[in-house]
């Protein structure tokens, strides 16, 4: 195989339930359901966190929170004087492929500290700002400088990213296109795609009566029974969509479809209803660990090398992206970094995971802990609960907690062991999750880094 393209598309705030091809009629997403058509579709990926920023930096670096040192959405230190870096020392598999002699570029959101500064192998940079924000005139970086975009976001992030694909394309190139859609404002989108759910019936997201722990939250509050939301999340999967179109357009155009490796995920689930709230890993205190807030869509796509059609059902988690990638590109890991993940090349090309050893998904949202088999699943909340047990296999929509069911106690030790030794081998030190009071409200600054003045890193209620 000669050194193939990447474009890597990463939505925001995306469940797999909000696309066609993983089962949704309600939802429009032709180009996202010809990327599964033309390739593979994974139906049980995992994010290591449940909460953009950190998700995102474990995409990159292979590594989970508590040893990249991201623990949440990423507050203050994305502009201006005070901006960090919040992955300053950490290797990511961009910095590997420039290496290597691909030209990585960057469309769309960073968010993991200093967005004015091109990092990490990437000589190409137009991010947004910040993490989110309104849908048209965002704020942008281009060049460096503080731009203010005019027109649709998701659009220009697209033109961007064709205007990279066509100064390129005479050579390896690595794309990463990362939209800020669907993530919340839910207006501002294009009308006439707003106005084409009108009649929607919105099954595919019931509005349930708000969960406990998401009383207060004005997500929720705000959002639940509410069909202008729907309508808004719906159109911004839908304009993304149409502009992923262009994208895979673009390739075909250029002749460069059969030699581009395209991905499509996302940095977290989403619920918008489901379980009655609004929101992610944060939509609810404490944070939540549910189905909806951890898996997403993962598909990939390369004419020739990855199966087309195919879905795979074997449990994967972002941290087995970065090993994975270098796998299939033939480069090296870099040396002298304790990765938690292992490529799953194999199951990229189709092979079933026979003679895998028994996987497990381990996920961390500051003190709030998760260990995943097939078929059951344990949340530690530290120091003291609220714990959460759930028979997956019988009870999918983890609905009956059983953390407190005595019959249960050597399931739970035994899952809690699980937990903790795994997070001991891998937890850096001065970067333990447990070590800090996370709410959800944001991190300002770096952990375990020169930035770390002693100050509270998260901000708090």
């Amino acid at each position: 195989m000669d050194r193939p393209n990447i474009v890597f598309i990463l939505s925001d705030d995306q469940g797999p339930w909000a696309a066609g091809c993983y089962g949704n009629d309600e939802i429009r997403t032709p180009a996202i359901d010809r990327l599964a058509a033309t390739g593979t579709r994974f139906d049980n990926f995992f994010v290591a966190s449940p909460v953009c920023s950190p998700s995102r930096a474990t995409y990159l670096t292979g590594r989970i929170s508590s040893q990249h040192g991201v623990h949440d959405w990423i507050r203050e230190g994305n502009v201006g004087a005070g901006a960090a870096a919040y992955l300053e020392g950490e290797v990511a598999y961009t910095d590997i492929l420039a290496e290597y002699g691909w030209t990585c570029g960057l469309s769309g959101k960073w968010h993991l500290g200093h967005s004015q500064l091109a990092q990490h192998g990437f000589s190409h940079w137009y991010a947004h700002q910040l993490g989110g924000g309104p849908y048209n005139d965002a704020p942008m970086i281009r060049n460096g400088e503080e731009v203010t975009e005019p027109g649709y976001v998701t659009t220009a992030i697209t033109d961007d990213a064709l205007d990279f694909i066509d100064r390129h394309a005479a050579a390896p190139f690595y794309l990463s296109v990362h939209y800020t859609a669907p993530h919340s404002p839910w207006t501002g989108h294009p009308q006439d795609i707003v106005d084409s759910y009108a009649d929607c019936a919105f099954a595919s997201c019931p509005q349930e009566q708000i969960h406990p722990w998401a009383v207060g939250h004005p997500l929720s509050e705000n959002c639940l029974g509410n069909r202008e939301m729907l309508k808004g999340y719906f159109a911004a999967v839908t304009a993304m969509d149409r502009d992923i179109g262009r994208i895979l357009d673009k390739l075909a155009e250029c002749c460069l479809r059969e030699n581009t490796l395209v991905v499509f995920a996302s940095d977290n689930g989403f619920s918008c209803g489901h379980h009655g709230f609004w929101g992610k890993g944060n939509g609810t205190y404490p944070p939540n660990m549910f189905e909806n807030s951890i898996k997403v869509p993962f598909v990939i796509s390369h004419p020739g090398h990855i199966p087309e059609g195919a879905v795979q059902q074997e449990m994967v988690s972002a941290y087995d992206f970065m090993p994975t990638l270098l796998d299939y590109l033939g480069l090296p890991l870099p040396e002298g970094v304790d990765l938690p993940g292992q490529s799953v090349l194999p199951l990229w090309q189709g092979e079933d995971g026979a003679g895998r050893d028994e996987v497990v998904i381990y996920d961390e949202y500051g003190s709030t802990r998760m260990v995943r088999t097939e078929a059951w699943k344990y949340v530690h909340r530290y120091p003291d609960g609220p714990h959460e047990l759930y028979d997956l296999a019988n009870d999918p929509d983890e609905r009956a907690n059983l953390a407190n069911d005595s019959a249960q106690g050597a399931r739970i030790g035994k899952l809690q062991g699980r937990l903790e030794a795994w997070f001991a081998r891998f937890t850096a030190p001065g970067r333990d999750g447990r070590e800090y009071d996370v709410k959800g409200h944001g991190q300002l600054r770096p952990v375990g880094g020169r930035w770390n003045n002693g100050d509270q890193p998260f901000a708090q209620e």
